[in-house]
């Protein structure tokens, strides 16, 4: 009787690099390696940011120049770049500390609390970029 219960276990098999475009990640996958990405980003563009920074507060004059420098497309979206990074990585890291305390740890609440990362840093990313490009 014990054999007509037993169930067959998945497989886990290690996937190779031609297989990762057919691989399915679930979602608290996706977040994860997001969560990695976005705090390679903020590494890398640390000092970049720490330029804009300086001149921000350097003087009066250098502020004038990073606001001319600053309004260069590419310097928005290198912005608006680390404003992602940074609003994914600071919501992705408060679902990690939940995740340490053992809440919601089960697949559904995995994937509630992945997707409030995406739509949290999605919408705070789209209202930077609204006031990086003048919207508002």
């Amino acid at each position: 009787m014990a054999e007509a219960v037993k169930k067959t276990r998945p497989e886990f098999r290690n996937i190779g690099i031609g297989q990762l475009a057919h691989y399915r990640l679930p979602l608290a996958g996706k977040v994860s390696i997001l969560h990695r990405v976005s705090g390679i980003l903020l590494f890398l563009l640390l000092p970049f940011s720490l330029y804009l920074f300086e001149q921000s507060l350097t003087s009066e004059i250098s502020f004038d120049t990073l606001k001319s420098f600053a309004s260069n497309i590419i310097v928005k979206l290198v912005v608006l770049v680390i404003a992602w990074a940074f609003s994914f990585h600071f919501f992705a890291g408060l679902r990690f500390l939940l995740l340490d305390t053992h809440t919601a740890v089960s697949k559904e609440g995995s994937r509630n609390t992945a997707t409030i990362v995406l739509v949290l840093s999605t919408l705070l990313t789209i209202a930077i970029a609204l006031k990086l490009f003048g919207a508002f």
